[in-house]
């Protein structure tokens, strides 16, 4: 939420206008092919694997990493992008999962990208992107461009994202063991355990 004019509170959950979101991800795509050219797009291994527990009683599995090499976040934000996609059940989980390397276009070449570890599919099917920004707005700019895109393969109702100031991603790693995690149902975002 945000102030609007008057004071009053603005949910900004909601997408940016076509007009703006299909440039932005054209930019973005261009963008992703001079950092491929540059061999600037890395996918290191170091947490593939690492399930992390939430605070809505979830677990997912960190299946995939992208980040541009030589860029840090001046302003760091972290970013969790949710999902539920439409249709697609047992076997259909491992071909998004293959297949979705090549959606890097869609988010890679964004201004302030920095990283992104993917998660598999929790228990009720939701999927999450866990990132790292250079700026909040440029983060919340991201994530309303993404929704059209999100928009077209999700469930109605399973898009949604946190934008966390100030917080680099591995910040929200919790150092727990998933023994030890405390519930709280609406933090669908907030890592509560590592395993």
């Amino acid at each position: 939420m945000t102030r609007g004019r008057g004071g009053d509170e603005v949910d900004t959950q909601t997408p940016l206008p076509v007009r703006v979101a299909v440039p932005a991800v054209l930019r973005c795509a261009i963008e992703v092919l001079r950092l491929l050219a540059g061999h600037r797009l890395r996918l290191p291994r170091r947490r593939v694997g690492t399930v992390l527990w939430f605070a809505d009683g979830t677990s997912a599995r960190i299946y995939r990493e992208t980040v541009v090499e030589g860029r840090a976040a001046r302003e760091p934000c972290a970013l969790v992008v949710r999902f539920r996609l439409r249709g697609v059940r047992g076997i259909g989980h491992s071909l998004f999962r293959a297949e979705s390397l090549l959606n890097t276009p869609l988010f890679a070449g964004f201004p302030g990208f920095v990283a992104k570890w993917w998660l598999a599919a929790d228990e009720r099917g939701v999927y999450r992107g866990l990132y790292e920004w250079d700026g909040p707005e440029r983060a919340e700019r991201y994530a309303r461009c993404l929704w059209w895109i999100l928009a077209l393969v999700s469930v109605r109702g399973s898009i949604g994202y946190t934008v966390l100031p100030g917080r680099h991603r591995d910040e929200l790693l919790p150092a727990t063991s998933p023994s030890t995690p405390s519930l709280v149902r609406d933090e669908w975002w907030h890592p509560v355990a590592v395993g």
